[in-house]
């Protein structure tokens, strides 16, 4: 009698609507939309970007997906042209893009205003798309001088207040300048400088997720 009671009085709405289970929600879907460092250039896909951001957002309580979109030796202009079919291939709308790009072409020394012009559009594509966006900069090498620096460095505050999203201002923070957390090549990351990466991207991209 009392579990009839129950339904019935969960049919007309008689139980609080806090106490009623809600719907499960579809689990946030996060691409890290880059290069080889978003790739895991050299290491095995366990170790790379992806996965380890993943473990991490999944410890500190987000139950997300991350997909890998890196491609090593994409420029900018290479990422512009995927961006459309990447996103297709994700099967469904992300929850977070994280934009990293422009480091390739900053070491072919291409001009920063054609790097900030396809950043531009890959921004406004993903505005277009209502994705909401984690943008993440780089840093230029010192032997292209202070004036290629600045022009390059300075392009990703700049698009990131035009488009009203999130700037991460640097992939590399805490493990540029320590060649004990590279790979030999001596510009990817190994296993113990991507966990550093994750680490302090990772609050980053949780209140990015949190305002989607």
């Amino acid at each position: 009698m009392a579990v009839q009671l129950l339904l019935a009085a969960f049919l007309l709405g008689a139980i609080p609507a806090a106490a009623q289970t809600p719907a499960s929600k579809q689990a946030p879907l996060v691409w890290a939309f880059g290069d080889s460092l978003t790739a895991g250039y050299g290491l095995p896909p366990a170790q790379g970007f992806p996965v380890r951001l993943q473990a991490a957002l999944r410890r500190s309580g987000v139950a997300a997906t991350v997909r890998n979109g890196g491609i090593a030796g994409d420029t900018s202009a290479q990422g512009r042209a995927r961006l459309a079919w990447g996103l297709r291939g994700l099967g469904r709308r992300p929850d977070l893009v994280i934009v990293e790009l422009g480091a390739n072409d900053m070491l072919r020394g291409m001009p920063p205003s054609a790097t900030e012009k396809n950043l531009d559009l890959i921004l406004r594509e993903l505005k277009r798309r209502d994705i909401p966006v984690l943008f993440v900069g780089m840093r230029a090498a010192p032997n292209l001088g202070a004036t290629y620096r600045r022009a390059f460095e300075t392009l990703y505050p700049r698009l990131a207040q035009r488009h009203r999203v999130p700037l991460y201002p640097f992939f590399l923070e805490g493990v540029a300048g320590n060649q004990a957390l590279f790979q030999a090549d001596g510009r990817h990351p190994n296993a113990r400088g991507v966990e550093i990466i994750v680490k302090r991207i990772l609050p980053a991209v949780r209140n990015a997720l949190r305002k989607r």
